[in-house]
Parts: structure tokens; sequence; C-alpha cells
């Protein structure tokens, strides 16, 4: 299995970090047949800036990766990449070629912006729901939750949010057993204050 984590200029550091850090721990709990693969995406193979100066490195360019069975789209600022065609055209794509797709904090806005929600409930960071909610008003912007889970979507609430909804994820995919000692593992408090739907 795959799992792509996207990732762009002043990209939330802790958005990407916080799941690649759930996804890569669960590794320790799966026998090698079960292990997946998570990888970082980015425009350019190559150097991202995130947010605060801090640099990292993509595994592949959004022109060339693997399949993804999972997509997770981070928040960070947000503006530019919604008015990317080339962003929203390949999260468009992405979206209806993987098994599950997941925002954290404003990456909801990204998904939103490329048509891959509608319609449905989701969350984002409590600072932006209000935008959210103005700028998309089809959607159903939920307030004090973690994580909205509709199915084969799931959103975040801010920044470390997007653990608890990682946590979520693995729970999805491999079980709770393993999400539970994926968040032992890590000690991490996991906040399982989500919705269903």
């Amino acid at each position: 299995m795959n799992i792509g984590i996207y990732i762009y200029r002043d990209v939330e550091v802790l958005d990407f970090a916080g799941p690649f850090e759930v996804f890569s721990t669960a590794n320790r709990f799966l026998s090698d047949e079960d292990m997946w693969s998570v990888s970082l995406l980015s425009h350019n193979h190559g150097t991202v800036s995130a947010r605060g100066g801090f640099n990292v490195q993509s595994d592949h360019s959004i022109l060339s990766h693997p399949k993804l069975d999972v997509v997770i789209i981070p928040g960070g600022i947000h503006e530019p990449e919604m008015n990317n065609d080339k962003s929203m055209d390949w999260i468009a794509k992405v979206s209806q070629q993987a098994d599950f797709v997941a925002s954290v904090c404003t990456g909801a806005f990204l998904l939103a912006k490329a048509g891959a929600i509608t319609n449905q409930a989701v969350t984002t960071h409590w600072e932006d729901q209000d935008d959210l909610k103005a700028k998309f008003p089809n959607l159903t912007v939920k307030s004090g939750v973690r994580w909205v889970d509709v199915g084969s979507i799931v959103t975040s609430g801010g920044i470390s949010a997007g653990i608890d909804m990682s946590l979520r994820l693995v729970e999805k995919l491999k079980g709770r057993e393993v999400a539970l000692k994926t968040a032992k593992q890590m000690e991490f408090d996991w906040n399982e204050h989500g919705l269903v739907l």
C-alpha cells in the first residue's frame, strides 16, 4: 500500500510530519507483506521550504509517482496552491484514483477547490471554519471535533489534529490494536473525539 503526502511551499510542518510519523511508526507493528510505503510528493522532486523555513526533501514529483492508495493533503499557506491549476488538477485526479483521501487543517480548502469534497461533512482548523463555509457553502463544516470520517474521505482539524486523524486511518486500514500500539509507541495521547458518518 502506498501512502502519499503532498507538500508545497509554506506547508504546515506538523500537518505532514505528524501523519508521516504515524504511518512510519505503525509499520513497526505490521508484517513485511502488510507494511506500507509512505512518501512525500511535491511539484518538482526536490527541496520544499515549509512553514518557518523548514526545508524538506520530497520523494517524488506529482508528475511521476507510484499509484497512491491513500492521499493526504496538509494545510499551511494554502491560497497560492488553490490558485495553481497544476496542483488542483493533480489533487482532483489522485483523489479519484485513491482508496482513501484525507486532509489536515486547511488542506480541506485544497480538496474542496479541486472538487474532491463536495456536499458532505468536513472539518478544518477552528480559525478557518467560517472561511471554509463561506467559500464552499455546499460543505457542512463541523466544529468541536478532531476529525470527520465519511468513509473514504477523512478531514481533520488543525495541525496536531492530523495525528489523531492519521491514527483513525490506521485503525480503518489495519485495525484498532495497531492504532493503539502506534499511539503508545509515539507516547501520544490519542484524542478519538471525531465524527463518523
